[in-house]
């Protein structure tokens, strides 16, 4: 038991998941996703933590945090300013239920810092490893590039959530991002794979999306998430109001979709922690 960030002893879990949401091509939805599938998942009383590692801090405001007046942030836990307990924020609106470790501009430093730093690749995931068993999902928001902070994230990563929208300029990037995913899951993280790869910014009226759409599931199969995000002005106001789309308009199609998302992951996970049921466990059951 350790004491949370509003106060209280929180639960253990002996199943947790640390999720990076990357992609090395900007502007397809991957802030959006991280802050939206947070709120999401905590709408399904799961204990979640969001990870900003964007210098940006874009996830941070999206959650209601002042990213200016931050006093601990994700850099000060990359350099061993203070621990990762300290820097934890619960998210800034009111009826909010999920974490934060938020970022902002002072960020940018830490790829200076941690090169001073042995195992500078290992930063943050011997911050999230002190804390992981008291969250069922961490969420890692990466920066729109390949650079110590994404490197960072995916070492600490159980799995790599990829939004991507569903144009040609898109495949292109995401070859060269599975390329990084597998150099990673060859020298430093075994563990690391593909969790899905999510289709947003969507509109089924476009041909080139459907056709995209269509290699995608015919490569990748299982890991394209059937959820798709739609394109959705909701989804797109809320940042600016400091909340997630659920808080915003739960109504609205982005949050119906960011629900779904949820409900998928979690039924995922579930078949992946269900022990394997031998032949004679089976028959003894029909007895």
């Amino acid at each position: 038991m350790r004491t949370d960030f509003y106060g209280l002893h929180v639960q253990v879990f002996s199943v947790s998941k640390i999720l990076a949401v990357t992609n090395q091509k900007g502007g397809v939805g991957k802030t959006t996703t991280c802050v939206n599938l947070a709120a999401s998942l905590a709408a399904t009383r799961h204990r979640v933590l969001m990870v900003d590692t964007d210098p940006q801090g874009n996830a941070t405001t999206g959650s209601g945090i002042d990213k200016y007046q931050l006093e601990l942030s994700t850099y000060d836990v990359l350099v061993n300013n203070c621990t990762i307990s300290q820097a934890i924020h619960g998210a800034g609106a009111e009826d909010a239920d999920f974490a934060v470790l938020p970022a902002n501009a002072d960020l940018t430093a830490a790829e200076v810092e941690l090169l001073d730093i042995s195992e500078k690749e290992c930063q943050l995931k011997k911050a999230l490893e002190s804390i992981r068993n008291e969250y069922h999902y961490i969420l890692i928001d990466c920066p729109p590039s390949l650079n110590m902070l994404t490197v960072n994230a995916l070492v600490a990563a159980d799995g790599v959530i990829i939004p991507m929208q569903c144009e040609y300029y898109a495949l292109e990037g995401l070859t060269a991002l599975l390329e990084t995913i597998h150099g990673i899951s060859r020298t430093m993280n075994p563990k690391l794979h593909i969790e899905g790869i999510l289709r947003t910014m969507y509109d089924q009226r476009n041909s080139l999306t459907a056709e995209v759409s269509k290699q995608l599931i015919g490569h990748f199969g299982d890991q394209v998430y059937r959820s798709v995000i739609p394109r959705n002005v909701r989804l797109a106001e809320a940042p600016s109001h400091g909340v997630p789309v659920l808080k915003y308009d739960k109504t609205s199609r982005g949050s119906i979709a960011y629900l779904a998302l949820a409900g998928e992951l979690i039924r995922r996970q579930e078949a992946d922690n269900k022990p394997a049921v031998s032949p004679r466990q089976t028959a003894l059951a029909e007895l």
